[in-house]
């Protein structure tokens, strides 16, 4: 067991409760609610199973942030699970699940949304396949300069477009079936069908994919003021607005859409605003995506960088993404993922309209990392019995288990379905063990 090193540069923390918070909305609430239903109805076809995999979704992110909540408020740093992995286990450990999250989940996540945006962009205007490459780009780039400048700066934005975003969705929800009543769908509300285990991984794979976020501002519990307290309160409630928005969200989209059209439908966002808006529909709905989706690339930004940071300063990665800019942030961090992220966009020219391929490499790398911080939380309550922890995950020792099991069979079912995408994820992750050894010579 190792600990993990005291910054040698410690981060300000200008963070309030509204900002962590916000930040947790914000991360969540982006490309996927708009984009992955009818993936999801294409697996689970009935409106029964169809909800449940949405409220399955909110409850094991739930579950994951009760045991993100202790670890968070026990190591108030940067990092998020490189800090907790290190903590348990070994710097190894911390180090390849770090790895991991920075060039697979938030490089990743980053590169997808981007690639989002020029799907919403080019329902209203037509564009070249090098036009939507350079318009993904041009959007990691925007973002990546604001968090680069200063991070309240980054944390403004994130939290202007987050209220932007909740205001959107709930005027779709209340405005959206009296408005457009007598244009929803004629088809019954509910179809049959039912969820095999060999479709279950994959029908929650988008699910997951657009819950991603929900642990957000434990990778900047450095910044966070009183982490012990709002730490916790951040995950909590801005995890019960998104699940409680989503089902609201799905919920139109059936209305409007019906089972029977749903499934497969790749942009139910767009195609509900037709339905419930009229022709005007689409457009306003194109550019809430649009200003939703960038909110995400934005928080996402602001936050995966910390992890490079982290193990920079611990002397694990490379040195500069360590040095800090005038307004004490992490400007370089900022800078090599946004280079990260752009590189997966090129990678992926071939799939720039469709997110599948790149959407399971990021939630199946999701779903080693979680399974992972989460084993730590026991470890950890072994280890370090009397270490002060100012909140014990609720539900302990039966909830984590339970998160980590599902993850389990989640991990499975997506293996066997997609196994190159997730192969990759694992190839990923396998090769930071020799780059660990790289950096631990080089700092010897």
């Amino acid at each position: 067991m190792a600990e993990p090193s005291a910054n040698t540069q410690e981060l300000p923390r200008v963070l309030t409760l509204r900002d962590a918070t916000m930040l947790v909305v914000s991360s969540v609430i982006g490309v996927g609610i708009f984009l992955t239903p009818g993936d999801v109805a294409k697996e689970f076809p009935s409106a029964g199973w169809f909800f449940f995999a949405w409220l399955l979704g909110g409850a094991l992110a739930l579950a994951g942030a009760l045991a993100n909540a202790e670890l968070g408020a026990m190591f108030p740093k940067a990092g998020g699970n490189y800090v907790y992995l290190t903590a348990a286990y070994h710097p190894i450990a911390g180090f390849m699940v770090g790895w991991l999250s920075f060039f697979a989940i938030f490089a990743g996540t980053v590169a997808t949304l981007a690639i989002g945006f020029t799907l919403s962009l080019s329902s209203l205007v037509p564009l070249a396949p090098v036009a939507k490459i350079v318009v993904a780009i041009a959007v990691i780039w925007v973002a990546s300069a604001v968090n680069a400048y200063a991070t309240k700066a980054g944390a403004a934005l994130n939290t202007s477009t987050a209220y932007l975003k909740i205001g959107a969705l709930v005027f779709l929800v209340l405005l959206g079936p009296i408005l457009g009543g007598d244009r929803a769908s004629a088809e019954p509300l509910t179809s049959e069908g039912s969820a095999s285990f060999a479709s279950f991984g994959v029908g929650i794979a988008p699910v997951l994919f657009s819950y991603l976020g929900w642990n957000a501002s434990v990778y900047v519990a450095g910044e966070i003021e009183s982490p012990g307290k709002n730490l916790p309160r951040s995950l909590f409630v801005g995890l019960g607005i998104c699940t409680l928005i989503y089902v609201l969200v799905t919920a139109t989209y059936v209305y409007a859409l019906g089972m029977q059209s749903l499934p497969g439908m790749p942009v139910a966002g767009i195609q509900a605003g037709h339905v419930l808006f009229g022709a005007r529909g689409g457009p306003i709905l194109a550019v809430i995506m649009m200003a939703s989706i960038f909110g995400t690339v934005n928080a996402n930004v602001l936050v995966g960088p910390r992890i490079a940071y982290a193990m920079a300063t611990d002397g694990l990665f490379f040195r500069a993404a360590a040095t800090l800019n005038q307004a004490k942030t992490p400007h370089v961090a900022v800078i090599g993922q946004a280079v990260v992220a752009t590189i997966l966009v090129v990678a992926f020219e071939a799939n720039i309209d469709s997110l599948g391929k790149v959407l399971n490499y990021t939630t199946f790398a999701i779903v080693l990392a979680t399974i992972a911080d989460t084993t730590a939380l026991y470890v950890l309550r072994a280890r370090q019995p009397h270490r002060e922890r100012p909140y014990r995950a609720r539900g302990y020792p039966v909830v984590p288990l339970l998160y980590i099991l599902a993850n389990v069979a989640i991990a499975i079912s997506m293996a066997r379905s997609k196994p190159v995408e997730c192969l990759t994820s694992v190839a990923v992750l396998l090769a930071g063990a020799p780059i660990y050894l790289l950096f631990t010579l080089r700092r010897a």
